[in-house]
């Protein structure tokens, strides 16, 4: 256990800090009674006894749990920024504990949502990447909490892509939500509140605190802002803030990727390549037209006042650099786009932080109610903010590993220290369990940190965390991976064909994680220890997406599940692209390739396919049923349909017996008696594997028959 005065915070006096070190360094118990403490000395007969404490398990206080998107560390003042302040989120931190050392489960949006929930990590939980459906029937700990006596509610972004369950009071932003003037999602229907999103999500929650809610019952109040994610749009209030300012550029700005693998060049997350000027700059300049109608439909929810106040702050700048554009160089340009980009990022964060203290206000002004009432501050996980040369977030890499944790309950928990205990996302349900004093029905992967904000001293802590990211082949392309993190030491494993390396980083030496010591003989031991407690990890959690090879199946990719049942296998995924292909007994330039399909869900599109490849594995054709989407369809190596055919109502069906031919450079393929054809990409050479391919769907196979040609 290592708690800690901020090093920014040490301005304060010893003696103001003095209560809350005592009780942590002194270990008093509940009742008052006086411990030695651990120089040995006991306090004098006239000394004042320290103010003690009560046990936080089982206290059942009020929660108040403020949640933003998109929020990195490194952006609030408190985590020691350089290039903003957060007063307001600093105030509870000076009131509260910090955690130095809080880090995300899968960086990305709605994973992190699901994995707060639940407790649990994104395989276990069903939601690995933005696009699946969670389900809110599984365990969570609002439906917990609601058993326990307390009243539930959840107001902003939920981007889970179904309907909150669990609370007794909800109203959610559709998907990612609008900025200006959003829609609310309310069990009775949708409909649009004229404002900036995030002094609307406000004001909800403090009318729901003020006149909504049972006064008699504990309650939860999730308020989770859709700021600071992208695109950028500041509200009214903060439209002019760092004008005529230069915010410093991060080193890495124009990092070559150079001493890492070879997925980063991959990316399309750069600033300089990637980040649009009308959709994520505000200054319309030459993007393509999808870009321009989603920055046109930006624009065209404001008022005739608020667009009055947008041009009147962003005409001028816009005008004068399309004057000047032609004129800059390459490296110009990239600090154009920094400054407009961490300008109006910065601008949103002033706009939550600035909401927080409305927050903390409406406590002041009641306090019977802030007395029992605990504050955590938190982020679905970190964000680049021109770290490497990018925006966004998903890799394991420390400024969109790390997330924000702050936690306030005055008189109760320690005030204006930090803990630099390892503690993740799937610890916030256990979380919340403790201090209702109530327990999870199964097991959670993450751990309560009541001790940690008891002060206890005994608490052995984590030595390692476990990541995985599973979203590839989509926005932002950023490669599947998992690793392990320790005090010291990461280790990333990149598995999916196309990208088989690992990455090892020593963050004392390397903290920004620019130069992989993977392989290098100094580093022996510790690639050793990292990757046995790696596989630990996995094995702990019941994780083997991303194996290497699985014993029954061959080369994997993307499977959540596989359980073998009644002659043949139930694969689920829940990403694109997923596959399970074995080696053949030799390449084939003829091959048939013969299973039965059945989908397991009707709804939405659902998939069963056969997949081949050539070059080992790494160039997959995929073809099949299209089920629910009424499709045959056949899938080239980029996932991109080179055949279809639509069936109809009548000829849809839940089962399907597939036959797929390779011969001559073309693909057949036979569905429930209809037949397609399709021409092998150029350079598709002899079949090397066969196997079983799905997107975001579970589906059963019975075994395949495979007849390679002469």
């Amino acid at each position: 256990m290592r708690l800690h005065p901020p090093r920014h915070r040490l301005h304060r006096t010893l003696a103001a800090l003095a209560p809350a070190l005592i009780l942590v360094l002194a270990g008093c118990t509940a009742d008052g009674d006086d411990t030695t403490a651990t120089t040995g000395a006991t306090p004098a007969p006239s000394d004042p006894a320290p103010a003690v404490r009560p046990d936080l398990s089982g206290s059942r206080p009020n929660i108040i749990f403020i949640f933003t998107d998109d929020h990195a560390p490194h952006a609030i003042s408190a985590y020691g920024s350089v290039i903003n302040d957060t007063p307001n989120i600093d105030r509870l931190a000076d009131e509260g504990v910090l955690f130095r050392r809080s880090y995300c489960a899968n960086s990305i949006c709605g994973p992190s949502r699901a994995n707060i929930l639940t407790g649990l990590h994104s395989h276990a939980n069903g939601f690995m990447q933005n696009g699946n459906t969670f389900d809110g029937t599984q365990q969570t700990f609002p439906q917990l909490l609601q058993r326990a006596g307390y009243q539930t509610a959840i107001i902003g972004k939920w981007h889970l892509n179904s309907d909150p369950i669990g609370f007794d009071h909800w109203a959610i932003l559709p998907g990612q939500g609008q900025y200006y003037n959003p829609d609310f999602i309310f069990p009775d229907g949708r409909r649009r509140i004229e404002g900036y999103c995030t002094d609307v999500t406000t004001d909800m929650a403090l009318a729901w605190l003020e006149t909504g809610r049972d006064t008699d019952k504990p309650f939860v109040l999730m308020c989770q802002h859709k700021a600071p994610h992208r695109a950028w749009m500041p509200g009214p209030e903060e439209l002019n803030l760092y004008d005529g300012q230069t915010i410093p550029e991060p080193d890495t700005l124009f990092d070559d990727y150079a001493g890492r693998g070879p997925a980063l060049p991959d990316n399309e997350m750069e600033i300089d390549r990637h980040m649009s000027f009308g959709y994520d700059l505000m200054c319309p300049v030459d993007d393509d037209e999808w870009l321009m109608n989603a920055y046109r439909n930006n624009m065209n929810r404001m008022t005739e006042t608020q667009r009055a106040a947008w041009d009147a702050a962003y005409n001028d700048e816009n005008d004068a650099f399309r004057g000047q554009m032609e004129g800059m160089s390459e490296e110009d340009i990239v600090r154009w786009k920094y400054q407009r980009y961490i300008k109006n990022y910065l601008r949103c964060v002033a706009g939550v932080d600035r909401n927080v203290g409305r927050v903390l206000d409406w406590l002041d002004r009641h306090p019977d109610i802030a007395a029992n009432t605990i504050v955590i501050y938190s982020s679905d996980q970190g964000f680049y903010l021109g770290d490497h040369g990018w925006y966004d977030k998903r890799w394991m890499y420390e400024e969109s590993f790390a997330m924000p944790l702050i936690v306030r309950w005055p008189g109760h928990i320690p005030a204006g220290v930090e803990s630099n205990e390892l503690v993740q996302n799937i610890d916030y349900a256990p979380t919340f369990l403790d201090l209702a004093g109530t327990a999870p029905d199964t097991p959670m992967h993450g751990t309560s940190l009541v001790p940690l904000l008891e002060g206890d001293a005994e608490l052995p802590g984590r030595d390692a965390l476990y990541y995985h990211y599973y979203e590839s082949r989509a926005t932002h392309r950023v490669a599947a991976h998992y690793g392990v993190a320790t005090d010291n030491y990461k280790l990333i494993h990149y598995y999916e064909p196309e990208w088989d390396y690992w990455e090892l980083f020593d963050r004392q030496q390397d903290p920004d994680e620019l130069t992989s010591v993977y392989d290098d003989p100094a580093y022996a031991d510790v690639q050793l220890r990292l990757y046995q407690r790696l596989q630990a990890l996995r094995e702990e959690f019941g994780n083997s997406i991303g194996g290497r090879d699985h014993p029954d199946l061959g080369k994997v990719f993307g499977l959540s599940n596989a359980r073998w049942v009644e002659g043949g296998w139930v694969l689920t995924s829940n990403t694109d692209g997923a596959f399970a292909v074995q080696p053949l007994d030799a390449p084939a330039d003829t091959l048939t390739v013969t299973c039965t399909v059945q989908s397991e869900r009707a709804d939405g599109i659902r998939n069963g396919l056969i997949a081949l490849s050539d070059d080992n594995g790494k160039t997959a054709i995929r073809a099949g049923a299209y089920i629910g989407a009424n499709e045959y369809v056949v899938l080239g190596p980029d996932g991109e349909p080179i055949a279809k055919m639509t069936i109809t109502e009548e000829d849809t069906a839940t089962s399907y017996d597939l036959r797929v031919e390779v011969a001559d450079g073309v693909l057949t393929l036979t569905a429930n008696g209809s037949r397609i054809r399709a021409n092998l990409p150029a350079g598709f050479g002899p079949v090397t594997h066969a196997g079983y391919g799905l997107n975001n769907t579970r589906t059963r196979f019975t075994g395949l028959t495979v007849e390679a040609g002469e």
